[in-house]
């Protein structure tokens, strides 16, 4: 059998490399402190994982600029910060969203009030489609956000969030350490 080289990979397997090299790639890559990438996935999780699609690498950069005033060692890696908010994307998003409606609304005590995600895709998916310049777009989806769905929603992207940032953070900074450890041993072997 003659191969031309190129494999094929399933869309799974395309999405997994996709993620690897957009996301898992730059925490290996990073040459600063291990700690300081894990922040950075700590902060870019902290955002990426609310209701904020659209500004959340802006975000990301106003936090970091508030904690190299405030709270220098409390520094990041932006740049690894920005990434991680890709998480969230529009693949991404109707699930997601549709998870922080239902934990806000059983942590409300309302069960079973959001209609269904069918519903509740297709009202998103409305909103998204606003005809409108990049900023009146902005407007009009956290406001359509805010009147569909408002506090429930926000006040259950709070677990979700917190959650992923802390688990994002230790699982970077393992990866991190033992990437390195793995490098150091290859280097002395050789």
């Amino acid at each position: 059998m003659k191969t031309t080289g190129r494999q094929k990979f399933s869309a799974w397997q395309r999405m997994g490399r996709l993620l690897r090299l957009r996301l898992v790639i730059p925490v290996l890559r990073s040459p600063a402190a291990a700690d300081y990438t894990a922040r950075g996935v700590f902060v870019g999780l902290l955002v990426a994982m609310t209701p904020t699609v659209g500004i959340q690498m802006a975000i990301v950069a106003g936090i970091w600029a508030m904690v190299r005033v405030l709270r220098p060692s409390w520094d990041f890696n932006v740049v690894v910060g920005m990434l991680w908010t890709w998480l969230t994307n529009i693949f991404t998003l109707p699930p997601l969203y549709y998870l922080f409606l239902v934990t806000g609304e059983g942590m409300l005590g309302r069960w079973g009030e959001t209609g269904g995600y069918a519903m509740f895709a297709d009202q998103l998916v409305e909103l998204l489609q606003a005809d409108a310049t990049f900023t009146e777009s902005l407007w009009i989806y956290a406001v359509g956000i805010f009147d569909a769905w408002g506090a429930p929603m926000l006040l259950g992207c709070v677990p979700w969030a917190i959650g992923s940032a802390f688990l994002g953070y230790w699982w970077s900074l393992r990866l991190v350490r033992r990437f390195r450890l793995k490098r150091r041993d290859l280097d002395h072997r050789a």
